[in-house]
């Protein structure tokens, strides 16, 4: 379907290494976009760029920097924007997450987590949301939580966050949507993923979890492609400011 292509669309996915990001950035390549892959590290997006690769018709590249620090970020925008003149969409998936008792809960990972999340995320919208103005198109696909709508245990950093995420794609979808921008976010329910490992090697609280889900089961990273074309294509061109929920129904009990 025509509108669900995103042929000639460039694509920049931040987490790109693997889990989650890494479903998103081969699903936008699927759907036809050349992807630009960012992880922490140099050569940390290999495997995806290889499965990239091996689809045979788009391009893949990939782009590191230390989300906590926003000059690397900054670059990251930058060099993006430089590799095949311009960014149609921009998934920002990278983070992180530290677990501890509030009360125990260090200054320094509040800090880190805040920046990896919630800093670097609103930088890469500005800067590339600037040249997705100037093009007069653009899609921004923010990736929020679970603990964008509920507060979680023991990740007080993580949850306000991803509350901010939430808010921020409010707030941009406002400002950009009559410049042709569309600015929403995915909110994944409780995908495999190593963020997820301690919950799910926690017998008693999988178990919780998977009561609480519909679908009776963990969410896999595949599970996430669809919403990602979807928001990234010009089928969504009349949803803005949107948080949708990939939960295999877990916000409806």
């Amino acid at each position: 379907m025509a509108d669900f292509s995103l042929t000639q669309k460039r694509a920049l996915v931040t987490g790109a290494s693997r889990g989650i990001g890494q479903a998103l950035a081969i699903a936008l390549a699927e759907a036809g976009a050349d992807v630009i892959c960012a992880s922490s590290r140099a050569g940390g997006c290999d495997e995806t760029v290889a499965k990239i690769a091996a689809l045979g018709t788009v391009k893949a590249a990939q782009l590191h920097a230390d989300l906590s620090d926003m000059l690397a970020v900054q670059a990251l925008a930058d060099d993006a924007l430089a590799l095949w003149g311009g960014v149609d969409i921009l998934v920002n998936n990278g983070g992180t997450i530290f677990r501890s008792p509030a009360t125990e809960y260090p200054l320094e990972a509040w800090q880190n987590v805040l920046q990896v999340n919630l800093d670097a995320s609103f930088l890469l919208c500005q800067q590339l949301g600037k040249s997705m103005i100037e093009q007069g198109s653009g899609k921004i696909i923010n990736i929020a939580s679970m603990l964008s709508y509920s507060g979680g245990i023991t990740v007080p950093a993580y949850t306000a966050s991803k509350h901010a995420i939430a808010g921020l794609t409010k707030a941009l979808a406002n400002e950009w949507g009559a410049k042709g921008l569309q600015v929403n976010a995915i909110a994944p329910g409780y995908i495999r993923t190593d963020n997820t490992q301690a919950l799910q090697d926690d017998a008693q609280r999988s178990s919780e979890i998977c009561a609480r889900i519909p679908a009776g089961r963990w969410g896999e990273t595949d599970d996430l492609k669809g919403a990602v074309v979807f928001l990234a294509s010009a089928a969504s061109q009349y949803i803005n400011g949107h948080v949708l929920a990939v939960d295999g129904g877990f916000l409806a009990r």
